[in-house]
Parts: C-alpha cells; sequence; structure tokens
C-alpha cells in the first residue's frame, strides 16, 4: 500500500545553514518552506527529483519526540489509501502515532520492532 519514498526528514542544528548548503553547494532547489506553529520546516531537492529531503530543526524535534532518534534521517512515504494503511498498521498490532493534519497534508508516523520511527503522508 505504499507506493514511492516522498522525503527523508534531516534533523539539523541551524535549518538556514543547511538550507544553502544544499542549494547553493550541491544546487537543490528549495521546494517548500513552511511554518505550523513553532515547527518549521524547509523542503529541498535536486530539479525535477520525486524525493525530496525535509529539513527539520533537531532540538525542537527532540522537545517535541524526546525519545526519538535524531542521529538518522527519518523517511517520509506517500500513500494514495491513507486510512486504510492507518487502520491496517493499527491492526497488524504495529506503533502507530496520531494522525495529524498539516498545511501540505495529513500525516502520521509509525514504529519499527526497533523504535526506529518512519511517517506516512497523505498530500494535498
Amino acid at each position: 500500500m505504499i507506493n514511492k519514498i516522498g522525503q527523508v526528514m534531516l534533523y539539523v542544528n541551524n535549518q538556514d545553514e543547511s538550507r544553502d548548503y544544499w542549494t547553493e553547494k550541491l544546487g537543490f532547489e528549495v521546494i517548500a518552506e513552511e511554518t505550523n506553529g513553532p515547527m518549521r520546516w524547509i523542503e529541498v531537492a535536486p530539479k525535477g527529483a520525486a524525493t525530496s529531503i525535509v529539513l527539520h530543526s533537531k532540538e525542537l524535534v527532540a522537545k517535541m519526540n524526546p525519545g526519538m532518534n535524531l542521529g538518522t534521517p527519518s523517511i517520509m512515504y506517500y500513500t494514495d489509501n491513507f486510512d486504510e494503511l492507518y487502520s491496517d498498521l493499527k491492526n497488524k498490532s504495529i506503533k502507530v502515532g496520531e494522525i495529524v493534519e498539516l498545511p501540505s497534508g495529513r500525516v502520521f508516523n509509525f514504529a519499527d520492532n526497533e523504535e526506529n520511527y518512519f511517517a506516512v503522508m497523505e498530500k494535498k
């Protein structure tokens, strides 16, 4: 039911410096810069790429999710069957988070057997 990797979430100390690195040094484009309450994220990708990198504040994410491993990137999956996938994972006793409404779409996270978290989004 997951049909592609949409985003890799990278937790950084300085979002603006990281954005500049990816765009100025590697030639990526800024796809989006969004803010939702205290959360700000910057999405960058090579021109025309199907998968992007989202730069999140490591400090803010650590406050919001104290047990989350921020040493490695997280993966954002996209699905066309959001509600069905959410129910299916819950029915399989997979640890899933609440559904969150963001400006860009609905999202929830889930954990694997080692407490590594992944996210699933239904893009608007």
